[in-house]
């Protein structure tokens, strides 16, 4: 073995052992989500991996349980099978585990990558901010972390409110990125808001200490509830460390009603997109109306943990192996 490739997987291992034991002594239990499923969670941008379940040996239409598809689904991310965990009675958990996604390939995109996932029973919004934010010291051996809400972090930045400014002044600041683009997201605040936050705000975003960036205008809400002082805005938070992109968390929505409304607002994306949508009706939905408790979760990249820990450029340089696209 090499002396590149043996430091490597150390640094890995020990990033690994950090996260395991900052759970452990929280009290939360690892569990092992399965990667393949017959369903997946319907997101507007996200594409799914999926095999024919005649390629597995699986017949369709073979029993009750059967959602009448014909596919399986690699997953993009362990919510759905930990979330029916929760629903069937278990504690605070956690994962690390592959996920898949269909045509992420960069700097810091692998089609597989490894996410840590966890979910903390009877938690909200503040104490999902505060674990993450101590995971975050922990892993990047910083003094402390820092919140910003987005309505401050868009003004602070741009001078403007994202949710009650016209769509037309997010236009124009967009148009002076590419006049193209913003021509073709004429009247779509969201799509706009990510093109300015990405372009204008993300790169401010913790260039000191780890910074949360929470309360997302409920239109991105995602999987999360609306902040009960304020519908306008959503208990959705992501954590950023110079400038990168970590993790994603929320509130947990616990009214499967609304997420069906969510997918098939998706879907809607998605179609308009040119892509396929996806079964609606999931095994999340099942579980959500059996009772999932009060919850709130995160989804973490370890891969790009990893990068931050040792400097990497590339997410090549810390994940032990990466499939061949050429």
């Amino acid at each position: 073995m090499s002396s590149e490739l043996a430091s490597r997987l150390i640094q890995r291992d020990r990033l690994l052992r950090q996260i395991r034991c900052f759970f452990h002594e929280r009290g939360f239990i690892e569990v092992q989500p399965p990667c393949l499923s017959r369903d997946c969670v319907v997101d507007a941008f996200l594409d799914p991996i999926s095999i024919p379940r005649s390629e597995i040996g699986l017949a369709v239409g073979g029993g009750a349980e059967d959602f009448s598809s014909d596919r399986y689904f690699l997953q993009t991310s362990p919510e759905s099978a930990m979330k029916r965990l929760l629903a069937d009675g278990a504690p605070s958990v956690f994962a690390i585990v592959p996920v898949f996604r269909r045509a992420e390939i960069g700097v810091r995109h692998n089609v597989e990558f490894t996410m840590l996932e966890w979910y903390e029973v009877g938690g909200n919004a503040a104490s999902a901010i505060e674990l993450l934010g101590r995971l975050a010291q922990t892993v990047f051996e910083t003094d402390r972390f820092e919140t910003v809400s987005y309505l401050d972090a868009f003004v602070r930045v741009l001078d403007l409110d994202p949710v009650t400014c016209a769509v037309e002044q997010l236009g124009d600041r967009v148009a002076e990125i590419d006049a193209g683009l913003a021509e073709s997201m004429a009247g779509d605040r969201d799509a706009l808001l990510d093109v300015l936050i990405s372009h204008h705000v993300e790169p401010t975003l913790g260039q000191t200490v780890p910074a949360i960036l929470t309360r997302y205008p409920v239109t991105q809400a995602a999987l999360a509830r609306p902040c009960a002082d304020d519908p306008r805005f959503a208990e959705r938070f992501e954590l950023f460390y110079r400038g990168m992109e970590l993790a994603n968390g929320y509130d947990e929505l616990l009214d499967a009603d609304e997420l069906v409304r969510r997918f098939e607002i998706n879907n809607a994306t998605r179609r308009q997109n040119g892509r396929d949508p996806l079964p609606t009706q999931t095994t999340l939905v099942g579980a959500m109306r059996k009772g999932l408790p009060k919850c709130s979760g995160v989804a973490v990249g370890v891969d790009r943990l990893a990068m931050l820990q040792c400097g990497a450029a590339h997410i090549r340089e810390v994940a032990p192996l990466t499939i061949d696209v050429a």
